[in-house]
């Protein structure tokens, strides 16, 4: 995969405010106007005075520090994020050594609710251990912690940045395992007007367009996308019964976006998104969905005082009906989950010297939801139960972090201190009559945490960079994993209001190689613990808790090549992990199992042709290794190898045809497996269609 050391930051003429053009043209004139002529008073002649710098706007958050450097850092840049051969984001982020999701399963054919995001195999969740942010502003669901990648159109992003290990400054009580940051793309790069559609050889199709317009010193980007299809059936074909359906899809989002200046230094960003994702799984009736609808607002100062100042809020909701594995009838309707999010950071870098770098700044994230679901009877189809569950979780964080550059050294250091607190929760059980048959209610409980992240760069000469870091870093429940049971039938999973705060220690080093123009190398170690990490385990026969596992230790390399010459490119990552649950008491038994969902060994290759422009020829072939469906190492999820392509190719100046292909040699993809019910992950999948640039 190709390491992007200096990402472009593309600025251009604007106005003052998209809202009022006149206004704005009016302000651009007096600010970027040429020098204006006076006549001096004394002498009567013409006096010209010096020109005004003009205002530039970038749309993106502060400069990023130089001792990010100091981490495992790995950018992508926008030729990689649309060349995917799914043209989904998460099999972009696949291409990542150590990116790994709960399942194997993409965001067509998975339950949303199991697409959880985390770094260097700390284990197969449900929930992200990593911290996703799209434009400063986290990504995952406020009641369930998934990540809803269908809503994220690889179209819209312009770069996405992968720190790996414990995070701090904003947000990084979230960032466990680490960051996954996207940026939305600018309007020079989406150009006036972007459209494509493809159907694929199954009759599914997708179309999204783009219209990006400058005002003046600011812009207004318009995207939207829509896929959908009948899907593909992820039973095998030998265990079909007449009440299997196809992993149907049926997939909307849109999103606006605005940005102006408001100052000779000072931006306003402004972003909106809507979606919806509606999906069937395996029967007939065992029907998804999940929609949203997000807003943020995000103020960005670049004068002596550099400061970033976001708020943003999200509404979210989550269906799910399960249908029985016997008798394919539905026995229960999770109908109902809606869910807010809300927060917001401020961030100050006050003037400390040229080689130097203060931040400082505050947090806040809170989450409420509420589960509403109803049982029913498999034999008689009549309304057992009842359920209610949800709670509230809030997090107000303080950071500051710095760095000092010394010659060839760059010295970095971050401190977190943050305040969480669980409250609200219960779980509450009726009859069909309205009487209680179940009522927890969880007690209030609050706590301060503190983190830190440390490293250090030394830059040995032109080529060669050593780095080495330790960091700490920890997660909060959800409410989803403190109040919500489930069923994945037969086998029955309990929450666990109990659950503590999972916690990260670890250290890395590594070193990052460029021997010449065009070659680019790195390779880090890196030992990882996570006490208390939540997982779900196995109590009886078909039943699982939630449970705080003792710790999972994860050691591994991490190597990453990028190769350019001339209209070739070639990217290739791999990763090797050793991971083991660390089991006591209770959870004995899990001691030196490898956690559920975490493959040893992970590879990836692209080799990409540009012969000219507009042209784009590609190839991945991706290899993940054997992975345990559970804690208890007994079903497997065997290795797999696929091979992926993607070809852009110019008919006019302006349109080009579009072919992609996944799965190109129709391997087998295992994606869960219980006890030998099997499901199965994307089959051969070729898509063609144009895309057109105005």
């Amino acid at each position: 995969m190709r390491v992007v050391n200096d990402r472009p930051r593309p600025t251009w003429q604007a106005m003052r405010s998209a809202i009022r053009p006149s206004a704005s043209i009016l302000t651009l004139t007096l600010l970027a106007a040429p020098a204006m002529a006076q006549d001096d008073p004394e002498t009567g002649e013409a006096v010209v005075e010096a020109e005004e710098p003009l205002i530039v706007v970038t749309g993106r958050g502060l400069d990023d520090p130089e001792a990010i450097a100091a981490y495992s850092v790995v950018e992508l840049d926008r030729e990689h994020i649309v060349s995917a051969p799914s043209g989904r984001i998460e099999d972009v982020l696949g291409n990542v050594a150590g990116f790994q999701q709960f399942r194997r399963s993409d965001s067509r054919s998975s339950n949303p609710s199991a697409q959880g995001a985390t770094l260097r195999g700390l284990g197969g969740n449900a929930t992200s251990r990593a911290l996703v942010l799209l434009d400063g502003v986290p990504q995952a669901d406020p009641f369930f912690g998934y990540i809803p990648f269908n809503a994220l159109a690889p179209d819209r992003i312009g770069s996405i940045r992968i720190t790996r290990g414990g995070g701090s400054g904003p947000f990084g009580a979230g960032a466990l395992a680490g960051t996954i940051e996207l940026s939305s793309a600018d309007a020079e790069t989406l150009r006036p007007v972007t459209a494509s559609a493809l159907v694929n050889d199954r009759g599914e199709a997708e179309a999204s367009a783009i219209a990006a317009m400058r005002l003046g010193a600011g812009s207004l980007t318009v995207g939207g996308r829509w896929d959908r299809g009948e899907g593909f059936f992820t039973t095998p074909e030998g265990d079909r019964v007449p009440a299997s359906a196809k992993a149907a899809f049926d997939v909307w989002s849109a999103d606006l976006r605005a940005v102006a200046p408001i100052g000779r230094d000072i931006e306003l960003q402004a972003n909106g998104r809507v979606f919806r994702d509606d999906r069937t799984l395996r029967f007939e009736g065992a029907d998804s969905s999940s929609e949203g609808q997000d807003a943020s607002v995000r103020i960005v100062g670049r004068g002596d005082w550099e400061f970033d100042a976001l708020g943003y809020v999200q509404a979210r909701n989550f269906s799910n009906v399960v249908i029985s594995s016997t008798r394919f009838v539905r026995v229960l309707d999770q109908r109902d989950t809606p869910s807010t999010g809300l927060g917001g950071k401020l961030e100050v870098r006050p003037p400390v010297g040229e080689d130097r770098l203060l931040r400082l700044g505050v947090d806040y994230r809170r989450s409420d939801g509420e589960l509403q679901e109803d049982a029913y009877s498999a034999f008689t189809g009549a309304l057992t139960e009842t359920r209610r569950a949800g709670g509230t979780n809030s997090d107000f964080g303080i950071f500051a972090e710095g760095e000092v550059e010394a010659g060839a050294f760059t010295l970095t250091g971050g401190l977190r201190a943050d305040r969480t607190v669980i409250a609200d929760g219960f779980f509450r059980a009726r009859d069909a009559a309205g009487a209680v048959v179940q009522e927890d209610i969880a007690p209030d409980r609050a706590d301060w945490s503190t983190t830190y992240r440390a490293g250090a760069v030394w830059r040995t000469g032109e080529a060669l960079k050593l780095r080495a870091a330790a960091y700490s870093g920890f997660r909060l429940p959800t409410l989803n994993e403190l109040y919500r049971p489930f069923v994945v039938f037969p086998v029955v999973t309990q929450a666990n209001a109990a659950l503590e705060n999972e916690r990260l220690e670890g250290y890395e080093a590594g070193l990052d190689f460029t021997p010449t123009a065009g070659v680019a190398m790195g390779l880090t170690v890196f030992s990882n613990e996570v006490e208390n990490a939540i997982a779900n385990v196995t109590v009886g026969p078909d039943l699982r808790q939630r449970r705080n596992l003792p710790a999972i230790e994860a050691r591994g390399i991490e190597a990453v090549v990028g190769l350019e010459r001339g209209a070739f490119r070639f990217d290739g990552t791999l990763s090797y992990t050793e991971a083991e649950v660390r089991g006591e008491g209770p959870s004995l038994e899990l001691d030196g199992n490898r956690p559920s969902q975490t493959p040893e060994f992970a590879a990836s290759a692209t080799l990409s042709f540009a012969p000219a422009d507009g042209w784009l020829l590609a190839g991945t072939l991706r290899h993940v290794g054997d992975q345990f469906e559970s804690d208890q190492e007994t079903d497997v999820l065997p290795a797999v190898t696929t091979f992926g392509a993607y070809a852009q190719m110019p008919v006019t100046g302006r349109l080009a045809v579009v072919l992609r292909a996944e799965n190109l040699t129709d391997e087998r993809i295992v994606t869960r497996n219980s006890d030998g019910s099997i499901d199965l992950g994307t089959p051969r999948t070729v898509w063609g269609g144009l895309r057109w640039n105005y």
